[in-house]
C-alpha cells in the first residue's frame, strides 16, 4: 500500500538559515515529487523539518509519496514515464539498474570540488559510478560500535582493546576472572539472528578486500568461499565460545537483542561489552535504572577493532541516498540543498538521529556527546559499506539469519550451514537474473 502525503508546507516558523545553506532563490511554479520509504510514523516528520528552510527560501512544494515497496514502485513509475523528481534510496545497489539504463541524472551541476572537500573520498566514491556523481548522502548511521560501561571496565582492571587480538586477550582475562565478556542477544521474533549478521559483516570488511564484500552482496562469490568462511570463523572466536557469552550460547539465542545490553549495567556487571549500532542508546535508557545513566560517563563505545591491518578499519552502517530522476530547476535546487554543511540541523532539531556525512557540519549541533563521538568516528573510517544482508534477496537474508543461530549453537557445523545458505542463494539470485 502506498500512502501519498502532499506537503504544502506553509510554514509557521523558520529555523534560522545559516549563510550558504541554500543556494537557490525563489522558483516559480515549483513542485518537486519525492519518493521515499519514510512515513509519518517514523522519519518523515524529520524530513519535513529538515527541508522547511528550503521550502521557505524557494517557494517549492514537495509532494511526498511513501511506500515500503520502493524499488517495485520506482520501477513501475519509471516504466510508465512518470518517475519522481527525487528519490530517497536505502542503498546504491537498489538503483544500479536505473543508472545503467540512463534513468538517473548525473549531478554534474553540483560544485564537485566543494563536495570533495566537504564529504571526502569515502562518500564521493560511494555516490559515483565510473567517476560520475549520481547520488548524495546527507546522513548516515554507524553500526561498527562496541558499547561498554567505562566505570565497570576500569573497576574490573580492564582496558579498551584496540585490535581484535587485544579484544580476545581481554575476553580471556575476563574468563579467568569468572565474568562474561560479551552480552549478545539474537532473539528478535521472525527476524531472530539479524544482530549476528552484523558481526559477520563487520568482520568480513576487516578480513577481506572491499571487492570481496561487494561481490558477496551480489553473489559474485559463494557463501562457501574462503572470504566468507573466514569471516564466520573469526566470528566464531567469540560467538562460538559460550564461555565468553553472558548466559552462554543458550542465553544468547533466547535473549532479546534490545534487552541484552542491560547486562552491562547490573551490579556487579553481568558482561562488559555489547556490539550494536548507535540506536542501542534508546534501549539502554529502558534498562532498569537506565534513565539515570549519563552518556559518555556510564556508557560509551569504541569502534569495532581492526583485525587485519591490510584492510584497515572500515565502517558498516546505513545512509540515506538521494538521486534525481527528473532534471528540473526545483530538483537541482533540492539536490544542492542536500549537500550543504548545515542541512542535517533541521533533521536533528525535529528529533531525528544520524550522523552528517558533510565534514563541515558542526559537532556542537549534535544532541549528546556520544553522537558527536560517533560523527568523529565516522569521519575516521577508511571506507564505508552498507549492511550486506539488507541488500540481499529476502530468502537469502532469512537463511543468513537462521544460519547464524545454528552457528552459535553448533559452530562445528559451519560447512553445512554455509552450504545451506549457498543453496538458497543460488535459487534466489538465479530467479532475479
Amino acid at each position: 500500500m502506498r500512502k501519498l502525503t502532499v506537503l504544502a508546507l506553509v510554514l509557521v516558523f523558520a529555523l534560522g538559515l545559516t549563510p550558504g545553506v541554500i543556494s537557490a532563490q525563489q522558483i516559480e511554479d515549483c513542485t518537486i515529487s519525492f519518493l521515499t520509504v519514510w512515513s509519518g510514523e517514523d522519519e518523515l516528520p524529520n524530513w519535513e523539518n529538515m527541508v522547511q528552510p528550503f521550502v521557505e527560501e524557494t517557494g517549492c512544494t514537495i509532494e511526498v509519496e511513501s511506500t515500503r515497496d520502493l524499488v517495485p514502485v520506482l520501477t513501475t513509475r519509471v516504466e510508465a514515464g512518470n518517475p519522481p523528481d527525487v528519490a530517497g534510496i536505502p542503498s546504491f545497489g537498489a538503483i544500479q539498474t536505473f543508472i545503467d539504463e540512463g534513468d538517473v541524472f548525473p549531478l554534474d551541476f553540483l560544485d564537485v570540488e566543494r563536495m570533495q572537500s566537504q564529504f571526502g573520498e569515502v562518500w564521493m566514491e560511494l555516490g559515483s559510478v565510473d567517476g560520475t556523481l549520481y547520488g548524495v548522502f546527507p546522513r548516515a548511521a554507524l553500526k561498527s560500535l562496541i558499547w561498554y560501561n567505562p566505570k565497570a571496565l576500569e573497576a574490573g582492571g580492564y582496558a579498551v582493546p584496540t585490535s581484535w587480538d587485544e579484544l580476545l586477550e581481554t575476553c580471556d582475562q575476563m574468563l579467568d576472572d569468572g565474568v562474561s565478556c560479551f552480552a549478545v542477544g539474537l532473539e528478535s521474533g521472525a527476524a531472530s539472528g539479524w544482530p549476528a549478521t552484523d558481526w559477520v559483516e563487520d568482520i568480513m570488511l576487516r578480513t577481506a578486500p572491499l571487492e570481496a564484500y561487494d561481490n558477496w552482496v551480489s553473489h559474485g562469490i559463494p557463501w562457501t568461499g574462503d572470504e566468507v568462511r573466514g569471516a564466520w570463523e573469526t566470528f566464531g572466536e567469540i560467538a562460538g565460545n559460550g564461555d565468553y557469552l553472558y548466559g552462554g550460547s543458550a542465553g544468547t539465542l533466547s535473549t532479546n537483542f534490545g534487552e541484552s545490553v542491560c547486562a552491562l549495567f547490573t551490579d556487579p556487571p553481568s558482561a562488559y561489552f555489547h556490539r550494536q549500532a548507535s540506536f542501542i542508546q534508546s534501549f539502554i535508557a529502558d534498562c532498569p535504572g537506565g534513565d539515570a545513566l549519563v552518556p559518555g560517563e556510564d556508557f560509551d563505545f569504541f569502534l569495532f577493532p581492526e583485525i587485519d591491518p591490510e584492510f584497515g578499519n572500515p565502517g558498516l552502517g546505513s545512509a540515506d541516498l538521494f538521486v534525481m530522476f527528473n532534471d528540473s530547476e526545483g530538483a537541482r535546487a533540492l539536490m544542492d540543498f542536500l549537500t550543504q554543511p548545515d542541512v542535517l540541523a533541521g533533521w536533528l532539531e525535529g528529533g531525528g538521529s544520524g550522523i552528517a556525512t558533510n565534514l563541515e557540519f558542526p559537532l556542537d549541533a549534535y544532541p549528546d556527546p556520544l553522537s558527536r563521538r560517533a560523527a568523529e568516528a565516522l569521519a575516521q573510517v577508511d571506507a564505508f559499506r552498507f549492511d550486506a544482508s539488507d541488500q540481499m534477496p529476502g530468502d537469502v537474508n532469512q537463511a543468513f539469519w537462521t544460519g547464524t543461530l545454528n552457528f552459535v549453537q553448533n559452530p562445528g557445523d559451519i560447512d553445512s550451514i554455509l552450504q545451506s545458505i549457498e543453496d538458497v542463494a543460488v535459487d534466489a539470485y538465479g530467479a532475479t537474473e
